[in-house]
């Protein structure tokens, strides 16, 4: 029995849409995580990046404290200590080196260092590129999902493939960069609660636009 035309087109569109909706499925889809996590739990520890404010405080000492803003070059510049390195290292390493370079000035200094502002490294920030209202590079803070940084950049454009962007993810267990596809569209639109996933610092998120 002859197929009618109009049945024979449906199909054919039927197979392209599919095969559309499927192409997000060639990439390994992450486990689903809460809109709020059941416990809160820390991140890892924070690394401080350029242009981070931090406060650096040396007990007994006000005039050898202040407040510095970490340079371009990573390095930051306080009284009796130039051109520091900063980018890279924990508040705390920091504090210690800080600690050894004024040694040579004053008896035991007992220093602390405050981050104020957070910039970070990239490789403790979360990027979202292509198709959405406002890309950026978001600062990571712990427990933070895939809804988290949507938000933060106001969402999907108007002519955005949400369901074919992808996650690419540095993982330093195999030293290897890996993608995942994420269904931005499903999230967002639908209220797809599986579709919110956890997200690492580092992450990167990127958004195609639809073809048609």
């Amino acid at each position: 029995m002859p197929v009618s035309r109009s049945i024979l087109t449906g199909l054919i569109a039927a197979t392209a849409l599919s095969g559309c909706a499927g192409s997000a499925g060639d990439r390994p889809v992450l486990p689903p995580a809460s809109y709020v996590a059941n416990k809160e739990t820390p991140g890892e520890e924070y690394v401080i990046g350029p242009l981070d404010q931090l406060q650096i405080f040396v007990w007994r000492n006000p005039e050898l404290s202040s407040k510095v803003q970490v340079r371009p070059d990573g390095r930051i510049t306080t009284p009796l200590v130039s051109d520091m390195p900063a980018v890279g290292k924990t508040p705390a390493t920091l504090a210690d080196d800080m600690k050894k370079a004024l040694a040579e000035y004053i008896n035991a200094p007992i220093v602390s260092v405050i981050v104020e502002n957070f910039s970070g490294t990239y490789s403790q920030q979360v990027r979202v590129v292509g198709a959405t209202e406002k890309p950026a590079s978001i600062p990571f803070r712990a427990n933070m999902t895939l809804l988290d940084a949507m938000i933060a950049v106001g969402g999907l454009s108007q002519f955005a493939a949400g369901d074919k962007a992808r996650l690419v993810r540095y993982e330093r267990d195999t030293g290897k960069q890996r993608e995942y596809g994420l269904r931005i569209s499903r999230l967002l639109k639908k209220g797809d609660s599986t579709a919110n996933v956890r997200l690492e610092p580092g992450d990167v998120i990127i958004i195609p636009e639809s073809m048609f």
